[in-house]
């Protein structure tokens, strides 16, 4: 059996037995295409550390389309990690199956440093928050998209899919994310209120909770059949509401899902409430976050270390 016919039947085993989604799917079609691609190898007993070897040496110097001061970057380590590891997942896959080939415990990921985060602070966030003009139906759309996004820490995809008949009766909702995984997020006084005001002021009979408000007929939504925001269109509106608020950060959905995140333990909640809150499936995940507790690590040394009994 050649690689390419494996390669087809594990994808199916990701679908089928795994669960995992049709975007996933694809993303692992991709890396592992790349990889035979590089390679021209169609028996799996054929790969091997030297043509891992090479692939990596490959892979680092590959060209990730993005420019810094006019200079062409390669692929940054944590994107080659991805192919990495939907080759080590295919390792696997193949070795399960009693088929011959390269050990996946032979794929090391490359050394990454600490994830930076792109935080805003809370007045920052307050303004932004206020940025959009309630006195009209696209600024009622965007106040409430925005609270939504504070409020329950939603990623840009989840929030796109939500739809209209949303209970604005209970404080907490369902969604399916990542991984076809279901959580439980929770609406605060603000969201709901603004929820509300948005709602009421809808026309449309579109299913999609949010939705353009110009342009209904155009030949982009005439061809799709709906009104619904895409992510890439919730990214420029929050972008267009950061600069009129006057941050200079980069701010995206993702930023705020941050300020979710730092806001809870800074209050005090714990890493796993919020690992389940963000609906991620690793604890490491979420403990890009924890450095936002190293204030109240100083003050529990400042008031409880050094005090020597006498």
């Amino acid at each position: 059996m050649t690689l390419e016919q494996l390669k087809r039947q594990y994808l199916e085993h990701l679908e089928i037995e795994k669960g995992r989604s049709l975007k996933t799917i694809a993303n692992y079609d991709r890396y592992l295409n790349r990889f035979f691609d590089f390679s021209k190898i169609n028996d799996p007993k054929n790969i091997t550390d030297d043509i891992l070897r090479e692939y990596r040496l490959w892979l680092n110097r590959q060209e990730s389309g993005e420019t810094i001061d006019g200079r062409k970057e390669n692929l940054k380590k944590n994107t080659q990690n991805y192919y990495l590891i939907a080759l080590r997942s295919f390792l696997k896959y193949m070795i399960k199956r009693g088929i011959k080939t390269l050990p996946p415990e032979r794929i090391e990921l490359a050394k990454i440093g600490e994830r930076s985060l792109d935080l805003i602070t809370p007045e920052e966030l307050n303004r932004l928050i206020n940025a959009p003009d309630t006195n009209e139906l696209k600024g009622l759309r965007d106040r409430a998209m925005l609270e939504l996004l504070f409020s329950t820490g939603l990623r840009v995809s989840e929030l796109c899919s939500l739809p209209r008949d949303i209970s604005l009766k209970s404080d907490e909702f369902s969604i399916r994310g990542k991984g076809e995984k279901i959580r439980v997020v929770f609406l605060s006084a603000e969201a709901k209120t603004a929820l509300k005001n948005y709602l009421d002021k809808r026309k449309d009979m579109d299913d999609a909770l949010f939705v353009q408000t110009a342009n209904p007929n155009s030949e982009k939504v005439q061809k799709s059949k709906t009104l619904r925001l895409t992510p890439r269109s919730i990214e420029r509106i929050v972008k267009h509401y950061a600069i009129k608020a006057g941050i200079s950060k980069k701010v995206t959905p993702h930023t705020i899902r941050h300020s979710f995140a730092t806001d809870l333990l800074s209050n005090g909640a714990d890493l796993r409430s919020v690992q389940a809150l963000l609906g991620h499936s690793n604890i490491t995940t979420t403990q890009i976050y924890t450095h936002v507790t190293d204030k109240q690590l100083r003050d529990v040394h400042k008031n409880f270390h050094g005090r020597r009994m006498k």
